[in-house]
């Protein structure tokens, strides 16, 4: 089919590793073969080179400190680095979120003592609140489903933390994410990978990473698993080994976003209908920010069949509700894309795609519209794909890029 890659990445869906893993002069180490899955690692840095200094971000979990002392074994000038993000007075506990509280901090502080390396805390609170929190919070006012974890990475790691460790002398900046990278021979262009550990595999909230900064990122857990993390944490003494992970939104750790967006917007929302697909009233909603597409529970309309969100219309602030079999759409636009390969699509391009973090992929053919915009026609029909989400591209294990979902449709 057409869509080969522009730049002598490769055919279509011949892989776009072809020719990758030849790191080219200059090129960070590639974390799966310099630090190995079974053993520590032996020394990265050759003997007599100057090492390289590589800050860390340390969110005070496991993975982070396994990080640090991957790459402080591994001969690295290494120095740790927590965001402090939120206020604890913005979630409403005292620092029990679900990371960058305090206590947090004093995790990542006592790893970096353990290894004897620098330890640094950034206040990076007002780049957050501007970045991460009212996307959030406009977002669901405007009836999109937002993904805050891909816009803290995008803004605040890879684009406020990579500044300031460039700005204080640092080659690189590592993170925990269970990710590979490479760089392709051919063109010298970065790409990302998945990580082994299937269950682990953070590339969905990565794609927007952009070749600056994945030249001048490592990513050191790629090559294990969730397992071998929390091992290597034991046998290194590391206070973090047995902590557990967070699951939940950092600054919405109750999970009750339109609780949140009320207290922390001080604002009343409108009550409206809820329609079905026809338009008939079924129930009245109390804002159109306490839904998302896709949900079941708490809509407040009783029914012989579940029912759920079809879509959130806050111009004429009404629900639309539906049976499940009403949720399905082949097609999605996306906006705001990132491809990585390549600069941009030349035809139609076979992948796999996905709009969930926690979904498996599923076949589809990626067409480019404008430079901004690419239409992606699913094999089968999806399940609530919202508007806000991001939809991801693979071919294999390379991520292809991605985007903002803007419209669904068929």
């Amino acid at each position: 089919m057409g869509g080969a890659r522009p730049g002598g990445a490769g055919a279509a869906a011949a892989g776009v590793g072809a020719g990758a893993g030849a790191a080219g002069a200059g090129s960070p180490p590639s974390p799966g073969s310099q630090l190995p899955q079974d053993a520590p690692p032996a020394a990265a840095v050759p003997s007599g080179a100057l090492p390289q200094r590589v800050l860390v971000a340390m969110s005070g979990g496991v993975d982070s400190s396994v990080a640090a002392s991957l790459l402080h074994e591994a001969g690295y000038d290494c120095a740790g680095a927590t965001m402090r993000l939120i206020d604890d007075a913005l979630i409403g506990s005292e620092g029990e979120g679900g990371c960058c509280s305090l206590a947090d901090v004093e995790d990542a502080r006592a790893v970096c003592v353990r290894l004897g390396i620098p330890h640094y805390a950034f206040n990076f609170t007002e780049d957050f609140a501007a970045q991460v929190v009212e996307r959030f919070v406009s977002a669901y006012e405007h009836g999109a489903t937002p993904n805050p974890c891909i816009d803290c990475n995008r803004f605040l790691k890879f684009e406020r933390l990579l500044e300031r460790a460039h700005q204080t002398g640092f080659d690189y900046v590592a993170t925990g994410h269970y990710v590979r990278t490479e760089r392709q021979g051919a063109t010298g262009r970065y790409l990302l990978k998945r990580g082994i550990d299937p269950e682990k595999d953070q590339s969905y909230v990565l794609y927007a990473m952009t070749q600056g900064q994945l030249a001048h990122t490592l990513f050191p857990l790629g090559g294990l698993t969730k397992r071998q993390v929390r091992d290597r944490a034991r046998a290194g003494g590391l206070a973090t080994a047995e902590k557990r992970e967070s699951q939940d939104i950092c600054f919405v750790p109750d999970g009750a976003y339109g609780a949140f967006i009320r207290r922390h917007t001080g604002r009343s929302y409108a009550q409206g209908p809820l329609v079905d697909e026809q338009g008939r009233q079924l129930g009245t909603h109390q804002g159109v920010i306490d839904f998302t597409v896709g949900q079941r529970k708490g809509i407040g309309v009783a029914a012989a069949h579940p029912l759920y969100v079809r879509e959130i219309d806050p111009v004429r602030n009404r629900v639309v509700i539906c049976p499940e079999q009403g949720l399905y759409a082949r097609t999605a636009v996306v906006s705001d894309l990132n491809l990585i390969p390549f600069d941009a699509l030349d035809g139609p391009l076979r992948v796999s795609a996905k709009h969930r973090y926690r979904q498996s992929n599923r076949p589809a053919v990626v067409r480019q519209v404008d430079d901004d915009t690419l239409r992606i026609d699913f094999d089968e029909p999806q399940k609530a794909m919202a508007k806000g989400q991001a939809l991801v591209l693979y071919d294999g294990d390379y991520v292809i890029g991605g985007g903002t979902i803007a419209d669904t449709m068929g």
